[in-house]
């Protein structure tokens, strides 16, 4: 039970300021259990890697390093951004044509620049979190390096680097 003497920070983690944190195992194997750092992630990822840190089956989330403008991207599903630092504008156009199929998991690629209707773009900052509604196509764009994760589908984007980035000891 807390007293009022005793009392607890919580520190905001940065590209520029984190700490890596870890797992303790107790009586048991280390590998059967997965621990990452969304900011250490994105501080080792190029300008929009859509790297894996969790998933269950079909979903997972995705540590981005947004940086500068990204390409275009759709999908046939909804996915969620939610901004762990800095701010990101999000530009969002609805497509004339789902360019996604409907059976196609993840993102995909554009190609060039979309055809639709602008819906116009939305500004999130730290712990701010937008939907990114399917068949529309969307832009990320940032002034200074951010991070982002986003809660989406196993697609031909999504990048596994399990060995690279979870804690084996």
């Amino acid at each position: 039970m807390l007293t009022t003497e005793q009392r607890y920070q919580t520190e905001f983690g940065s590209l520029e300021h984190y700490e890596k944190g870890g797992v303790e195992v107790i009586n048991d194997n280390p590998k059967n259990y997965a621990f990452s750092n969304v900011f250490e992630i994105c501080s080792n990822s190029k300008p929009y890697e859509k790297v894996v840190f969790g998933i269950n089956q079909i979903y997972v989330l995705e540590a981005i390093r947004a940086e500068g403008v990204s390409p275009w991207y759709t999908c046939a599903h909804d996915e969620f951004a939610l901004c762990m630092d800095k701010e990101v504008e999000i530009h969002l156009v609805k497509l004339d044509t789902a360019l996604a199929p409907a059976e196609k998991n993840g993102a995909i690629l554009v190609g060039g620049e979309p055809v639709g209707a602008k819906m116009g773009w939305i500004k999130i900052k730290r712990g701010h979190q937008a939907l990114l509604p399917a068949n529309s196509a969307y832009q990320f764009r940032t002034e200074a390096p951010a991070v982002v994760v986003l809660q989406t589908c196993l697609g031909e984007l999504s990048v596994q680097k399990w060995a690279e980035i979870c804690q084996t000891r």
